[in-house]
């Protein structure tokens, strides 16, 4: 067994002012009643809430705050994600930090959650990194996960852990909670997703193993969610199958189909219209639309 702790923290985040001193307070309070914690993990936008007025280049000062809070503490930590300004725009943006207090990686959100997520730009590479002596971690933000392909490309290359900030405030989360799931089952890893609540989402995180099970699933109240996982679990999935049964990454690798989807658009997707959000007066557009290509009965 190769056992590694793992806390998802799920708060209370509130837009236009800084929940930096109340994250630190949880960490606090995390590794006095859970010292054998080995890694955090806070939901999307956490430091700041989901306003792109904190937009800030990075490395900036509270960045550097979370890594010596990290190195005091000796643990992994991933402080949810802030917006970074670059020069060619405003990225979602999710630091890893090591027990040293050194910065492993950045990583940037692939698909900004359009039309509602205005103003973000999204990222064009994936964060992959290991912890010694432990297995291989991947990280992917809320609506990566509702693309397949983001998790299939970090499974594929070996990547046992995805750490899944996620801020999800609307009525489908029971739909991301499924997706989870199914994302867990599908490519046989652990999936920890952590949302969080008031401005930062409606809370009920999730962690899921390599078997698709559900571990654990969070109300919608402030909460501390230790796991210990043990990596030997997605060895044994990925190599006699999900529960001994089946084995989807190594029937993905010995495919004979090449997906010619991926070498271009099908041209039925540009059927679709624009991305943009629904309005009273582009859904009457697609009612009459529909109704004008209702076949005749005979």
């Amino acid at each position: 067994m190769k056992p590694f702790s793992i806390a998802g923290i799920q708060m209370h985040v509130a837009a236009g002012y800084s929940n930096v001193p109340m994250m630190k307070h949880k960490i606090e309070v995390l590794t006095s009643v859970y010292p054998w914690v080995q890694m955090v993990v806070f939901s999307e936008l956490s430091p700041f809430g989901p306003l792109t007025l904190h937009a800030q280049p990075f490395p900036n000062n509270v960045e550097s705050e979370f890594c010596a809070i990290a190195k005091k503490h000796g643990i992994w930590l991933i402080p949810g994600t802030m917006f970074q300004k670059k020069a060619n725009g405003i990225f979602n943006t999710a630091t890893v930090i090591n027990p040293d207090g050194e910065i492993v990686g950045r990583y940037d959100k692939l698909f900004p959650f359009y039309p509602y997520e205005t103003g973000v730009s999204g990222g064009d590479d994936f964060l992959i990194f290991d912890v010694p002596d432990v297995g291989r971690f991947g990280v992917s933000i809320c609506y990566d996960m509702w693309f397949p392909e983001t998790s299939r490309t970090l499974a594929a290359q070996g990547v046992e852990v995805i750490l899944h900030p996620t801020l999800t405030g609307t009525i489908d989360r029971d739909i991301e909670l499924s997706i989870v799931q199914a994302t867990a089952a599908i490519n046989q890893c652990y999936i920890f997703d952590i949302n969080g609540l008031g401005d930062g989402g409606t809370g009920r995180s999730i962690v899921c193993g390599p078997d698709g099970r559900v571990l654990y699933q969070a109300s919608t109240g402030d909460e501390m969610i230790p796991i210990e996982v043990d990596m030997e679990r997605v060895q044994r999935s990925r190599e006699n199958g999900i529960l001994r049964l089946g084995q989807p990454l190594k029937s993905f690798r010995d495919r004979k189909i090449n997906f010619s989807i991926y070498q271009q658009n099908p041209e039925y997707l540009n059927t679709l219209g624009p991305l943009i959000k629904p309005t009273r007066m582009n859904l009457q557009k697609i009612e009459e639309v529909l109704q004008e290509n209702i076949p005749t009965p005979i």
